[in-house]
């Protein structure tokens, strides 16, 4: 009975609670990764301000990836006080300036006496991958200029301009010249010494070494804004300037694991591939990286959507130049295929978002260089480069797997090593529509004949429709042109 008697329990906080207790406010503001001497080297602050300057850039947008932003209201701090250092006018030139120029005193005071400081913003989440320059987000801001912090794709950029701010990261420079030695003992071979960008500050100082070694034949090539470059966004030796196909003689020894796009594109490309892991700090052996297992992969996952009807296009950047083109051209592809596609707009792509669209036989990516390329095993459909689009199209009778690797857009805009469809004959996978003995088609017929035998894929033994997309009805041998 003294249970029954009890009140009901307090299910919610009294309102009066809230000035019982301490309201304090408590924000979790993780504390910066390095040192204000570590951060004023590893982010290069006194090029960083000195460009700014140079640029007159008033409105800065800061973009960081998710592991440096700990160290970003540091950035932020170490930026602001050195863009605010003001240099004072010498008294000598006022004075020349008000004795020859009377009332332009009066102007430069005015000028003078109302500065325009520059303001910081940092971007703490990027709308797609972090090795892009994320312009939308600055847009927000209406910034004028972006640093953009760690490893980049150096994809060209729409509109905005950019200051690629690539961090110096600590390396085991003993470590990587005795795996040189090691791996190379031939000192006269033809050797190619690249690196991550978050490490190329230390090539001078490794390629000096080496040279005072006996090594005569090594390149360390210079980062450059160039995707389409026979090494992805470096320079190239001279004598592959006049021969590219010379490439294929060197060998390359890059220090950190290279993304999957870059390893295929190089795997293609030159000799041989090492790889120095820069991921652990114990004495791992240098590996000789082949990509040819992922390149079958690749191949054979291309060949399994030869028969789709539907293609959705997922535009995963609005920021890298030239994506509205490679969007045409994709669609173009498509539909001279007798094919349909829809087109998305995504931030980042994941296995939940495309899962809602069941009709869509397979995925094409517009993204950079190397977000385009993404691991179809986490996903229902398969996921394409528009690379692999156009072989996929080409015809089980023209298409030639040739082991080479595109991945940048302004390569297949120009039609290098392009795998053209014949609009003329078709292909064996490609719907030519209900046509006359002449060729012409038969307008107002939308379904196959009924004496057509049903035609199943080999690959997957599911039944290919050869339904057409829907297209404007043409106005020959209508109404409107009977007399």
């Amino acid at each position: 009975m003294a249970d029954a008697s009890r009140g009901a329990p307090v299910l919610s906080t009294p309102a009066s609670h809230i000035f019982d207790e301490d309201a304090r406010l408590t924000t979790n503001i993780p504390h910066p990764l390095h040192s204000p001497e570590a951060i004023q080297i590893r982010y290069e602050i006194d090029r960083t301000v000195a460009e700014i300057k140079r640029g007159g850039w008033k409105r800065v947008a800061l973009q960081f990836p998710d592991h440096m932003l700990p160290d970003g209201p540091a950035v932020f701090e170490a930026l602001s006080q050195h863009l605010a250092v003001e240099k004072e006018p010498k008294d000598n030139n006022r004075m020349s300036l008000e004795q020859c120029h009377p009332h332009a005193m009066e102007k430069l005071e005015l000028i003078t006496n109302q500065p325009f400081p520059e303001k910081l913003f940092i971007l703490a989440d990027t709308s797609y991958g972090a090795c892009c320059v994320d312009e939308i987000a600055a847009e927000h801001v209406d910034a004028d200029v972006v640093v953009h912090y760690g490893r980049a794709c150096l994809s060209p950029t729409a509109r905005l301009p950019v200051i690629h701010v690539f961090t110096r990261q600590s390396l085991a420079v003993d470590r990587v010249i005795e795996s040189f030695q090691s791996t190379y003992p031939d000192r006269n071979q033809a050797i190619i010494l690249m690196a991550d960008v978050t490490f190329a500050s230390h090539l001078p100082h490794i390629d000096t070494a080496l040279k005072a070694e006996g090594y005569r034949s090594v390149f360390t090539p210079d980062v450059v804004h160039n995707p389409s470059s026979p090494l992805p966004n470096r320079t190239v030796p001279e004598d592959v300037l006049r021969d590219p196909t010379k490439l294929s003689e060197w060998r390359l020894f890059h220090i950190s694991d290279p993304p999957e796009s870059l390893l295929l594109t190089l795997t293609s490309r030159v000799s041989s591939i090492h790889v120095f892991p820069t991921t652990t700090a114990e004495v791992t052996p240098v590996a000789d990286v082949t990509a040819a297992v992922a390149l079958r992969r690749r191949y054979a996952l291309l060949t399994s959507v030869t028969t789709v009807p539907i293609f959705g296009i997922l535009i995963n950047t609005l920021s890298v130049k030239n994506y509205l083109h490679i969007v045409e051209h994709v669609k173009s592809c498509i539909s001279a295929s007798g094919r349909k596609s829809y087109t998305f707009v995504v931030g980042k792509v994941n296995a939940a978002k495309v899962a809602n669209f069941s009709e869509i036989g397979a995925w094409v990516v517009i993204g950079c260089w190397e977000s385009s390329l993404i691991d179809s095993k986490d996903f229902w459909k398969p996921i394409l480069t528009p690379f692999e689009l156009e072989l996929a199209l080409a015809g089980d009778n023209k298409r030639i797997w040739t082991g080479k690797w595109i991945s940048d857009f302004e390569t297949i805009l120009n039609g290098i090593e392009r795998h053209p469809i014949d609009q003329s004959t078709g292909t064996d996978n490609t719907y030519r529509g209900d046509s006359t003995a002449d060729g012409h088609n038969i307008e107002g017929s939308d379904s196959e004949p009924e004496s057509a035998p049903p035609e199943f894929d080999w690959r997957t033994g599911r039944y290919v429709s050869h339904s057409r997309p829907m297209q404007v009805r043409s106005n020959i041998e209508t109404g409107e042109n009977q007399s």
